[in-house]
Parts: structure tokens; sequence; C-alpha cells
């Protein structure tokens, strides 16, 4: 079976999921956010797969971490809107799912 998510909301300062198999994951919007997987948050790879982390000039305000909205992307990610403009964090449902765990 397919990861999927049946249903995503915004609760208060946490964004919930139900997944197809029956799991729920919960998620602080600050976390969700300074786990961006983006290049210029997360840094990117080069051809040895050295990972260039850009984060260090990245600063934060409270408009960061506030979820204005969020798109689901090619059956397989999801790509928050971020009040400060951010949007290029595209995350995996793998990964959302990994951090769920992680965070257990």
């Amino acid at each position: 079976m397919r990861l999927e998510p049946t249903n995503i909301q915004q609760i208060g300062d946490e964004l919930a999921i139900a997944w197809n198999d029956g799991t729920e994951s919960f998620f602080k919007l600050e976390m969700l956010r300074r786990t961006c997987p983006c290049a210029a948050c997360g840094g990117e790879p080069d051809v040895l797969g050295n990972v260039s982390s850009r984060q260090r000039g990245i600063t934060y305000t409270d408009k960061s971490f506030q979820l204005v909205g969020f798109d689901l992307v090619g059956g397989y990610a999801l790509q928050p809107r971020w009040e400060d403009g951010h949007s290029s964090g595209i995350y995996s449902f793998t990964y959302l799912r990994r951090l769920a765990q992680a965070a257990d």
C-alpha cells in the first residue's frame, strides 16, 4: 500500500495528518519549518554527496512559523506555504513519517 494522507488539518500550532494505514501524526509548525528539506534550508549535496548547508544564514520571525496553506504535490508530498513567503520545501510523505517517528 502506498502511504498517503486521508486528512490534513491545522489544529492550533500543529499540523495533524491522518494516514491511509490508520495512523495519525502531529507536527508542531515550528518544528516543520525548522526541518524544511529545501536546498536553501537543508542544504544541497555536491557530486560527492557532501551536503552544503545554508541554514546558518536563515533567520526566522514569528511569521516563519505561521502556516497559511499547503498543496499536495504529485501524490507523494506536501508543500507548505508560510506567512513569511517561504514555500519551496517539499516534504515527502515518507519524510513526514520519519519526522513523526523521531518526535515520538
